[in-house]
């Protein structure tokens, strides 16, 4: 039986609230679980104790036992010290997505048109004073 510890949301629509608990990776986010792990709290502010309560030595207990933390459930065993801290590698992190792509060509497109008519209307009037003022010496 594959065990994972992970987080089964609890709370009314947009007061979330976890329970980390220990469950067959079979079944369904917040349904049958076999041990409940601890709780998390992403209402109260970062620094707060009563954010992540865990009780550490039923996870490694259950980690002994070869479950599997999830991601988040990793992070926060890896800030109360339980697991080593993982370097995490997502080089598409901060890049724009497609959308945001093609917005930037358009405002650039948008900036090189804008940017060029200004130019030519500059061309022909310096060309305009550079004729003009040699047949302004030849009648003078």
């Amino acid at each position: 039986m594959a065990m994972k510890i992970r987080l089964a949301r609890g709370g009314s629509k947009k007061r979330p609230f976890y329970r980390i608990v220990a469950a067959d990776s079979r079944m369904p986010r917040d349904g049958r679980f076999i041990e409940k792990l601890g709780t998390y709290n992403p209402l109260l502010p970062k620094d707060s104790e009563e954010r992540v309560k865990m009780n550490i030595e039923r996870v490694r207990h259950w980690l002994d036992r070869g479950a599997r933390p999830t991601d988040r459930v990793a992070r926060f065993l890896e800030a109360a010290g339980v697991l080593e801290k993982q370097e995490r590698n997502n080089p598409k992190k901060a890049e724009p997505g497609a959308k945001a792509k093609e917005r930037a060509k358009e405002k650039a497109a948008r900036a090189a048109e804008a940017a060029a008519p200004a130019d030519e209307e500059e061309k022909p009037a310096e060309e305009n004073t550079a004729e003009d003022t040699p047949a302004e010496e030849n009648t003078a």
